[in-house]
C-alpha cells in the first residue's frame, strides 16, 4: 500500500476528539480512551482490535524509541485518524514504514511500525532529531461519520 506524504492530511484538517501526553504509566488509560472513541466512530469489534494493536504499538516504540514520553490525538477527517509524536533523536523512518516483508526480529525491536502497517489504512512517518510524529488511519468498511 502506498504511503502518502505527511502533509497530505494536515493535522488540523480533522474533527479533534482525545488528545493526551502518555508515559508507560499512561498506557493502560490511553488504550481505554482510544477504544471508547473508536467505538463511538464506528468501528466493529475486529476494526477496533487491530486500530489498538496499531495505537498500542506506535505508544510502546515512543516509551522504547523517543525518549520515554509522547503525546497523542485521535481526529476525525473522513477516516479515523491517530498522530503520536516524540521528541526522540529521529529514525530513518522511510526504511521502516515503507517495509512490505515481515522484518527480522532484533535485541532493539523492529516489528513494530511493520505490525502498525498490517493493521492500519496507511501510516505517514516525519522523523527527524527534533522528533517522530506518526500518523496512522483506522481500517474501517465503511466511511466513518
Amino acid at each position: 500500500m502506498a504511503n502518502p506524504p505527511l502533509d497530505q492530511h494536515a493535522p488540523t484538517a480533522g474533527t479533534p476528539l482525545f488528545s493526551t501526553s502518555f508515559t508507560l504509566a499512561d498506557l493502560t488509560r490511553v488504550r481505554h480512551e482510544v477504544q471508547a472513541v473508536s467505538r463511538r466512530c464506528g468501528l466493529d469489534h475486529d476494526e477496533i482490535e487491530n486500530w489498538l494493536i496499531a495505537v498500542n504499538e506506535l505508544m510502546i516504540n515512543v516509551i522504547r524509541h523517543g525518549g520515554g514520553a509522547g503525546g497523542l490525538r485521535l481526529l476525525l477527517d473522513d477516516q479515523l485518524i491517530c498522530e503520536v509524536t516524540d521528541q526522540g533523536r529521529g529514525f530513518n523512518a522511510a526504511h521502516y514504514v515503507s517495509c512490505v516483508e515481515r522484518p527480522p526480529l532484533s535485541d532493539t525491536g523492529g516489528m513494530g511500525l511493520w505490525v502498525v502497517g498490517q493493521m492500519a489504512g496507511y501510516v505517514l512517518a516525519d522523523s527527524g532529531p527534533a522528533g517522530t510524529t506518526i500518523r496512522i488511519a483506522a481500517r474501517s468498511r465503511r466511511t466513518l461519520e
